[in-house]
């Protein structure tokens, strides 16, 4: 496994960030696909043991219980100090007012929350999962910053918003001198790289890292055009995402995933992990050999020629995953 910095700081994380929100109750949570403890605990410590030591999830990831897991997870099967450990706050936990959101209430309930069910007295990266409308940036940027000198958050990230939603969030804490943002968790792949025309060059310029969710287009760039599985036959959220224009992508994919005799997952995350701005895709993996090929793909050099072919059938997509 490669270990990179976190933007300009000095935190090391593995290549590759194992995403937590296929993991928890079935039951209490949205998705038909999520895998349940008994069959998260293996998934988990596969990633630990090549390696990984980048985990994110959320408090809304199944109402809570992916925390819970995976903070059972790595109690049995990591040393705490070891771990890189995300979760974000945003998404309505409970019904009613102050449930949800990026209010100083909100935010100072919601990382004790997230604390008990990790079992940990602190998060490694917290990070915020939408830009809130409803709360002044610089309510929820105090409190974040009070969060980190209370030693309950070390870093803050960010996620899915507007170029100019991040950059003002950022104005604002260095202004008061409370601490800023050094991640971008964004919707970035080979079939959608909108993000390429304001978000990434922001990132680069101010030393952000880029934390790329959907990596493989809900498995879209995994898969023959037109297939689908248990997942995306239920996925509305990532049925909005893209579009019948991409197949050309999909299918470029596929020659040269052809030609070197690898999965197409491992050329997708490649071209990934080419691009400058990017630190960690985070990958959802729900069979062993998700990791497996995700890890593999961190040694997987394209050419530029290879690379040219997966970009040249892109066309513009409209704005999503915000």
């Amino acid at each position: 496994m490669q270990y990179v910095k976190l933007g300009s700081t000095g935190l090391d994380v593995s290549r590759i960030s194992l995403g937590c929100m296929t993991y928890g109750i079935p039951d209490r949570g949205a998705h038909a696909w999520t895998l349940d403890e008994e069959a998260s605990r293996p998934l988990i410590r596969q990633a630990l043991e090549a390696g990984v030591n980048f985990l994110d999830t959320a408090n809304v990831y199944s109402d809570g219980t992916s925390e819970e897991i995976v903070g059972r997870a790595l109690g049995d099967f990591a040393r705490r100090d070891e771990i890189v450990l995300a979760t974000k706050v945003c998404g309505q936990m409970r019904p009613g007012p102050n449930g949800g959101g990026l209010s100083r209430k909100a935010i100072l309930s919601e990382i004790d929350r997230s604390l008990g069910r990790l079992g940990t007295d602190h998060v490694d990266l917290y990070q915020i999962h939408r830009f809130d409308q409803n709360t002044p940036v610089e309510e929820t940027m105090e409190a974040l910053h009070d969060l980190v000198k209370a030693g309950k958050v070390r870093y803050l990230g960010a996620s899915s918003m507007y170029a100019w939603q991040f950059a003002k969030m950022q104005h604002t804490a260095e202004r008061h001198g409370w601490t800023k943002f050094v991640s971008m968790q964004n919707h970035y792949n080979l079939l959608y790289r909108e993000e390429e025309r304001e978000m990434l060059p922001l990132c680069a310029d101010q030393g952000v890292g880029v934390l790329p969710w959907s990596p493989l287009a809900r498995g879209r760039l995994t898969r023959d055009w037109g297939t689908d599985t248990d997942r995306s036959a239920t996925d509305e959220f990532g049925g909005s995402l893209y579009a019948e224009g991409d197949r050309t992508v999909v299918e470029a994919v596929t020659r040269i995933a052809a030609d070197r005799g690898v999965p197409r997952a491992q050329v997708a995350l490649a071209w990934l992990l080419h691009q400058p701005t990017v630190t960690a895709p985070i990958i959802g993996a729900a069979k062993p050999h998700h990791i497996t090929d995700a890890v593999a793909a961190t040694e997987l050099e394209l050419t530029d020629k290879e690379l040219a072919e997966l970009e040249r059938p892109y066309a513009p997509h409209p704005i999503s995953g915000h």
